[in-house]
């Protein structure tokens, strides 16, 4: 067992990490005992806050413009230093006479009379200024902060995070965002052909099977009556087995799952639960790293990784947009490098109207949520997509062509490159003696 698994399963399944209930009474904001929420206590806290800063705001508010007013007091008698000088030595109200001369109020007045008159020099008269400067500066601050809800919130939120830098300590627990740990059983890793039947029975034998679904080859295996092989997989134990339904949705079975032995399998539908009135369409099995080209009858497709489709749900996982009259078509291996498929250069798309387009799959677009796709081939009124395959060299078509009879052409490079344009365009029309109704990737 790893240790990384070791601890997960640990932090999991065992009490190292514990709750402990705690009663979290306080006085509020009414002066009275209740217990609260942490909300509830931030909250009032926060409000708390908010009523001291206004506070404390107002009190400096009103310290700054009684200063302001005695300075401006010192101003005014600065102006007139001797007149003053004289009526405090020759009257016998001074505090009266500077009042109703300069117009002073009372404080100014006391102020004055208090002060020795050397404060009243030249040079007191400029630090005078530079105060009244610096005062109203802040006055005018003050204000702000008072008419404005959304300044003293911001001034709270800087003195909190001033705290916090000055008083708290370094954080001794890290806060790591962990993956969900989740306890499977270990698969050993081996490699396995998957049997998938046409009615969805599916088993796993040990070892690859190099079937090409020709001949004697194809008849090694044994299906219940009237059903037939659907198609192998050399795939590993580790990988997935994705089965693709009629409604866009993809099903997901692990191939560990898969019964084993030379019987006729366990149908797929044992293992998803699958919607009332949908079909399975097509197979695939292969690890996550392979890349799928997935279209509609629509004429729109895209491409994406097993990885993208997989999902632990049963239900499966929404993944082609298929609307109102349009079906799925068959998915087309891009690359798998685990059975050394190489990575697909071109795409292939047949109408059923027999047209043929094709183009480089470096125009199509990744999709890893799914979706509906770009548009693959311009498709005339009644004409469906019969299917899209991703390819290097050639490419094989099967179809039903005269008195029902099933027919197949493959189609090497030449044939390819002469369909060959941009996605999108209409393609041409080949001459092939029947209506294809699949494309798949030969080379």
């Amino acid at each position: 067992i790893g240790q990384q698994e070791l601890i997960n399963t640990l932090l999991a399944h065992t009490s190292l990490e514990c709750s402990s209930p705690i009663n979290l009474t306080m006085i509020g904001l009414d002066g009275r005992p209740t217990q609260k929420s942490l909300r509830q206590m931030f909250t009032e806290w926060i409000a708390f806050r908010q009523t001291t800063i206004e506070r404390r705001t107002r009190h400096r508010l009103g310290k700054v413009q009684s200063r302001i007013h005695i300075l401006e007091g010192r101003q005014i008698v600065l102006l007139n230093i001797d007149e003053v000088i004289a009526i405090i030595r020759q009257s016998d109200e001074p505090k009266a006479a500077l009042m109703a001369r300069f117009n002073l109020s009372e404080r100014q007045a006391e102020d004055i009379l208090e002060i020795r008159l050397r404060q009243l020099a030249r040079l007191e008269a400029i630090k005078i200024e530079q105060e009244l400067a610096s005062l109203r500066d802040e006055q005018k601050k003050l204000e702000e902060i008072l008419d404005s809800p959304a300044a003293l919130r911001r001034l709270m939120v800087k003195e909190i995070e001033a705290d916090a830098k000055t008083f708290a300590d370094a954080r001794r627990t890290l806060i790591l965002a962990e993956k969900k740990v989740v306890l499977e059983v270990k698969v050993v890793d081996e490699p396995v052909t998957v049997v998938v039947s046409q009615k969805g029975w599916v088993r796993a034998q040990k070892g690859w099977v190099r079937d090409r679904l020709s001949g004697a080859e194809a008849s090694q295996y044994s299906f219940k009556a009237g059903d037939e092989l659907y198609g192998t997989f050399e795939c590993r134990t580790i990988d997935t087995l994705l089965a693709f339904g009629s409604n866009g949705r993809v099903y997901s079975v692990a191939v560990a799952l898969l019964p084993g032995g030379r019987g006729d399998g366990q149908p797929i539908t044992s293992l998803i639960e699958l919607e009332a009135g949908t079909q399975l369409l097509a197979y695939f099995a292969g690890p996550v790293e392979a890349s799928l080209l997935l279209s509609s009858s629509a004429g729109y497709g895209f491409t994406a990784t097993l990885a993208n489709m997989i999902s632990r749900q049963k239900a499966g996982k929404a993944f082609v947009t298929i609307n109102a009259g349009e079906a799925l078509c068959q998915p087309s291996l891009i690359a798998n490098a685990a059975t050394g498929v190489p990575a697909a250069t071109h795409v292939a798309c047949a109408s059923t109207g027999g047209r043929i387009l094709t183009f480089e799959l470096a125009e199509l677009r990744a999709m890893p949520g799914g979706g509906r796709g770009l548009m693959l081939i311009d498709l005339e009124a009644k004409d469906t997509l019969a299917g899209a395959a991703a390819y290097t060299r050639s490419v094989r078509l099967d179809g039903i062509g005269r008195g029902g009879k099933l027919r197949d052409e493959t189609l090497e490079i030449r044939s390819l490159n002469n369909a060959r344009a941009v996605r999108a365009r209409k393609g041409k029309v080949a001459d092939l003696g029947f209506k294809p109704n699949k494309i798949t990737r030969v080379e």
